[in-house]
């Protein structure tokens, strides 16, 4: 069969999965559409935390960037394994034993101002259209591909679908859409990976095969002959890295506390009964996810080492037929310049003939290596899979935003319980729409937007979720005013330096970037601005309540601790 078939196959058995679950599961109550109804099981928790995390900037776009940058791209790699640690271990347990499903709703009740709340609404909303956009290109980009539509229309199909899940289910359905997803995705993304170790080594195990000598009889070490292939063509060496130092350490810090800031991560941590059930899905999630990200690597060294092999100096006529399906969706496109019928692939920009699109390598990568069929549909339906299960945690994120926070909270305190879940169902539609205008307009690839909002929430939300806990005198005057300032430096640098929106029509060149930091790692330096601000406006406003305080201490001390000790 062909791959188009095999595609219908697999991706409608899934589709029909998902939303066969979403309407096993349907939300009867605003517990069970914001938080499952607390009542998930810590192994189901943690493969939904996995597939939450795991967005299509994970599955779809984190190999390709590591595949094109080399060395360099280990940033994406230690910044988000190292932020799931780090959310954790801080802040997963103390924010679910105080008790509040929403970051905005911890902000409030936690600096005693609807002010807070707001800005921390303002934010949430901002971090999570950021974050979904790039969800929204990678559907697109998967289904322009796989179903031979283009990428705005396959924007739109995947806007059909999540809305259909996340709106009727809300946090009770999406969980268990999460688990199938989690299974999906990890599979499509392994198989692949193991078949082409196999062929390219004849180690079966991706981690261990990217370092192995290649299986046809040269003895060479599969990195040293990457590192030929790229030299050859111009390019540095795939394991030097190339970036500064500071910028290495910003990305990669930027990626680690915004991880921690994140809205729909966080909630997940409140739909299991108890702290000690938080604490194990924690740990379960992040077992789940060092599968993809140990083996994402191995994926990006096999795909760039076919890739040049397969294109570069080839006749264009006679490409395989990957590379004219890819270039029917626009994501790989050639230019004959000297018009000699070769493709010419090269780092000099005058000479270079071939632009390669990031997204593609994962979704390619079975194809180059002439993979079955069903593989290379397996791939899309884990692509998709990816992608869905992040923007519909996301879209939940801004429902309860819109509904719980601003609504519920703020402007309607008596709204019944019924009213409050249609605002949550309505905001969640309203939010697809956006989230799908930016999917088909997106500011960069998806790893490079997400990364954005990976900065959003590290210059926002991290300073005053850690002060919040850990920080007895910290008080709203502080929060506010940090929050306000760090998003605002934040929005500032990515319009100016990422989306060319101030300051001319052109994008300012990297030397003009502030201490050589790139946009993607500037929330670092907008998050320290955030605490420098907060504590300074804090030492001189009032203390917070005594109240407040004794929340802060009591949120601190483990679960059964007083009995222990006989306190």
């Amino acid at each position: 069969m062909s791959v188009l078939v095999w595609t219908y196959i697999i991706v409608g058995i899934t589709f029909a999965l998902y939303i066969g679950i979403a309407i096993w599961s349907r939300a009867g109550s605003t517990k069970e559409f914001y938080v499952a109804g607390g009542g998930v099981s810590p192994l189901a928790n943690g493969m939904a935390t996995a597939a939450d995390w795991m967005s299509a900037a994970s599955f779809i776009s984190m190999a390709g960037l590591i595949s094109f940058m080399g060395y360099d791209g280990a940033v994406y790699l230690m910044g988000w394994t190292g932020g799931y640690v780090l959310l954790a271990l801080l802040l997963a347990p103390y924010l679910r034993k105080f008790g509040k499903f929403t970051v905005p709703d911890f902000i409030g009740d936690r600096y005693y101002s609807s002010t807070a709340r707001t800005v921390a609404v303002f934010c949430a909303l901002i971090v999570s259209f950021t974050y979904v956009a790039g969800q929204m290109r990678g559907v697109g980009v998967v289904f322009s591909r796989f179903l031979e539509v283009d990428i705005n229309t396959g924007v739109i199909i995947g806007m059909i679908i999540v809305l259909f899940y996340a709106v009727l289910g809300g946090m009770k359905g999406i969980t268990y859409t999460q688990v199938a997803q989690y299974c999906v995705l990890i599979f499509a993304f392994m198989v692949p990976a193991i078949f082409i170790s196999i062929q390219m080594t004849g180690n079966p195990i991706p981690q261990l095969g990217m370092g192995s000598t290649m299986s046809d009889g040269s003895g060479m070490y599969l990195l040293d002959k990457l590192d030929g292939l790229n030299k050859d063509l111009g390019f540095s060496a795939y394991t030097n890295g190339s970036k500064d130092m500071i910028d290495v350490f910003a990305i990669t810090c930027a990626l680690m506390v915004g991880t921690a800031g994140l809205p729909h991560v966080i909630v997940r941590f409140f739909t299991v009964n108890k702290v000690k059930d938080a604490r194990k899905s924690a740990g379960l999630a992040l077992l789940f996810i060092a599968i993809l990200y140990t083996t994402a690597p191995a994926v990006s060294v096999f795909a760039r080492t076919n890739l040049i092999q397969t294109v570069s100096n080839k006749s264009y006529a006679g490409m395989p037929d990957w590379f004219k399906n890819w270039e029917k969706t626009g994501l790989i496109k050639f230019e004959d310049k000297n018009g000699d019928g070769l493709v010419n692939y090269v780092k000099d920009k005058e000479l270079n003939e071939l632009t390669i699109d990031n997204d593609i390598i994962v979704l390619a990568n079975p194809e180059i290596a002439n993979l079955p069929n069903w593989v290379i549909a397996l791939v899309a339906a884990g692509g998709l899979a990816a992608a869905l299960s992040t923007a519909a945690g996301l879209l939940l994120v801004i429902s309860s935003s819109v509904s719980h926070d601003l609504i519920k909270k703020m402007i309607n305190p008596n709204i019944t319980e019924k009213g409050e879940l249609w605002a949550a169902r309505i905001s969640a539609a309203v939010a697809v729409v956006i989230a799908g205008y930016f999917g088909i307009n997106p500011p960069g690839f998806v790893a490079a937007v997400v990364a954005l909002a990976f900065g959003l929430a590290a210059a926002s939300f991290f300073p005053a979720i850690i002060l919040g806990i850990f920080y007895k005198r910290m008080n709203k005057e502080g929060a506010v005013a940090g929050m306000v300032v760090g998003i605002s430096l934040m929005i500032y640098y990515m319009a100016k330096y990422k989306l060319g929106w101030i300051g001319g029509d052109t994008l300012p060149d990297k030397s003009e970037w502030w201490f050589g930091i790139s946009p993607e790692g500037f929330g670092t330096v907008a998050m320290f601005v955030n605490f420098i601000v907060a504590l300074t406006v804090s030492a001189f406003t009032p203390a917070p309540p005594q109240s407040v305080q004794d929340i802060v201490e009591n949120i601190r001390i483990p679960s059964g601790a007083g009995e222990a000790t006989g306190h």
